[in-house]
């Protein structure tokens, strides 16, 4: 894989598609429908993922495409694969709640090495560099032309005053119990792929997700995280987090800044 014209491509495929949502968001009213698993869509999902599927198609024709909106035509497992949720956090864009991104990752042998995470109403871009370092990226976001880049770090954490961060949507009390068992000196919700990014930031240092998710929820944000020093493991027993799973489901799991004593279930 061409890292530098991936990086081109994603970053340029996310910020269209954004602007293809935006579109939508901002209109009076837009229609949402039920999928067959009662989980909301809208016209901004299917055009964002049309967009993005196409340009990734023409761009990288070898490689396998796995989108949320398409995601019933592959049923086998693949390890090397580019994964779209063309609009994650439709709950939030429903409730015109700004929380939500577009996220395109490039998965290699069941690991996110590279990814775009765009939270077009925030006006945050997070994306890897060609060479697997995150950033994010200031300014009006030319299609073309980067503007000026940030390096992501990931906190030194404190392990006697952790910040936490959590679903806005997805809150349960199992999640709460958890966060409860660690010394938090604050928390703090965020919707979609946002989450992976605080950590990402060093806005945040933990976040636990005792939930259902799909790898096209975590793909791009987990591809953030990583190129900032962090890391993602299995909630149950703390191995490395894969992609490329049979169904694209995911296990529980907790991303966290290196140095967060994880507690055990």
């Amino acid at each position: 894989m061409d890292h530098e014209h991936l990086t081109r491509v994603m970053r340029r495929l996310a910020l269209e598609a954004g602007d293809r949502i935006m579109a939508i968001y901002n209109a009076e009213d837009f229609e949402v429908r039920s999928k067959s698993d009662a989980s909301p869509v809208t016209e901004a999902d299917e055009v964002a993922d049309a967009l993005i599927s196409e340009g990734l198609a023409e761009a990288f024709p070898s490689v396998a495409i796995v989108t949320e909106e398409q995601a019933t035509s592959h049923g086998q497992a693949v390890s090397t694969f580019l994964i779209v949720d063309p609009l994650d956090g439709t709950k939030e864009f429903i409730q015109r709640r700004g929380d939500f991104t577009v996220n395109i990752a490039y998965v290699e042998d069941g690991v996110p090495l590279r990814g775009v995470v765009y939270a077009p109403a925030k006006g945050r871009l997070f994306y890897t560099l060609p060479d697997g370092r995150s950033v994010e990226e200031k300014g009006d976001f030319d299609k073309e032309e980067s503007g000026e880049q940030v390096a992501l770090g990931v906190s030194v954490p404190d392990n006697r005053a952790l910040m936490v961060v959590a679903s806005k949507s997805h809150r349960d009390q199992a999640t709460d119990d958890y966060i409860g068992r660690y010394a938090v000196r604050d928390m703090t919700s965020a919707g979609s792929s946002l989450k992976f990014c605080l950590v990402a930031t060093g806005e945040a240092d933990l976040y636990p997700r005792l939930g259902r998710t799909m790898e096209w929820d975590t793909a791009a944000g987990d591809a953030v995280l990583r190129g900032a020093g962090g890391e993602m493991v299995r909630f149950d027993d703390h191995t490395p987090f894969t992609y490329g799973k049979p169904g694209f489901e995911n296990p529980f799991f907790i991303a966290y800044a290196p140095g967060v004593l994880l507690v055990k279930e």
